[in-house]
């Protein structure tokens, strides 16, 4: 009789076949140039140009009626999807209707661009102090990747960072930064994403990279489950739930997949998603047509 195959090798398997298939599925795309044409260009000015000029082609040149929503999800990562170097974010915006009264939305971003007024903010849920201690604890102590219990890394107070301080943390350690979208979504979705913001912003939770042992009490939570699933708090993910390769671009990969198959269902978001196909990259690179770390198939260069 064939002898069984203890647990833990079936789980060191498993992510060994997990690790070998990350490496895999970008070396085919290791290899392509970016877009150098903005080189120049600080990466959070590339960033909210793509934004602004996505936005103003889904609104055209008539007049705007209503208000419209959008959502721009984001993440950050090293070459080797390390996750104390890993991120995963999201701006909202809502671009107000011509020429009518409106109630604005307390505490958040207004501006205006080409005529069209707005308001905004970003979910980007970190340690308080992580753009002057920028020594994220994810897994500390033998067995912790496996096993919540065994994670001595301690709990912090959070703080949402704004989108122009999240990129200037990408920036600091030459991160690969990918976007999708702007997605529309509909008052419902802003409004819970707002509700979203307003938790993050109350104090009462906490933040934790490894969140696996808070998420039943909300005590703390990560920059993952801070914006996935608007409907479900703390949606899981990785292998048997564990959250094992859940950062970086996977994690907001996952993300949308939520968004999918929640909101989506729920009629808050108004148009498909393809998280593969819509992926845009912004890429470190130190010179001009160098060869840098670049996991995406679409990828401008940026070296401030």
């Amino acid at each position: 009789m064939q002898k069984m195959i203890p647990l833990w090798v079936r789980l060191s398997l498993l992510v060994l076949f997990g690790l070998l298939h990350a490496v895999s599925s970008q070396a085919g795309v290791l290899d392509r140039k970016p877009d150098y044409s903005q080189h120049d260009v600080p990466l959070y000015e590339q960033v909210t140009n793509r934004i602004k000029a996505k936005i103003l082609a889904r609104l055209g040149n008539g007049n705007n009626p209503r208000d419209r929503y959008f959502i721009i999800p984001f993440a950050y990562q090293n070459q080797g999807n390390a996750p104390e170097y890993s991120h995963s974010f999201m701006s909202v915006i809502r671009v107000l209707a011509d020429r009518q009264q409106r109630h604005l939305t307390e505490g958040l971003t207004r501006g205006v661009y080409k005529n069209r007024e707005f308001e905004a903010f970003t979910i980007s849920w970190l340690p308080h102090d992580f753009d002057t201690n920028p020594n994220l604890c994810v897994f500390k102590g033998f067995g912790s990747r496996l096993f919540p219990r065994m994670n001595a890394c301690p709990l912090s107070p959070g703080k949402s960072f704004n989108l122009e301080q999240t990129l200037r943390l990408a920036v600091n350690v030459k991160n690969a930064v990918c976007m999708w979208g702007p997605y529309e979504i509909t008052q419902g979705g802003f409004d819970l994403g707002v509700q979203r913001l307003r938790l993050l912003e109350s104090g009462r939770i906490l933040y934790r990279a490894d969140d696996r042992l808070y998420r039943k009490d909300r005590v703390a939570i990560n920059c993952f489950h801070a914006m996935a699933g608007l409907y479900d708090l703390y949606p899981n993910g990785g292998i048997f739930g564990t959250g094992f390769k859940m950062w970086g671009i996977n994690g907001t990969a996952r993300v949308l997949l939520e968004y999918e198959n929640t909101a989506s269902f729920r009629g808050q978001l108004l148009e498909p998603v393809d998280e593969k196909k819509d992926r845009y990259g912004f890429i470190y690179s130190a010179q001009p047509h160098s060869r840098p770390y670049n996991p995406f198939k679409e990828a401008s260069a940026y070296r401030r």
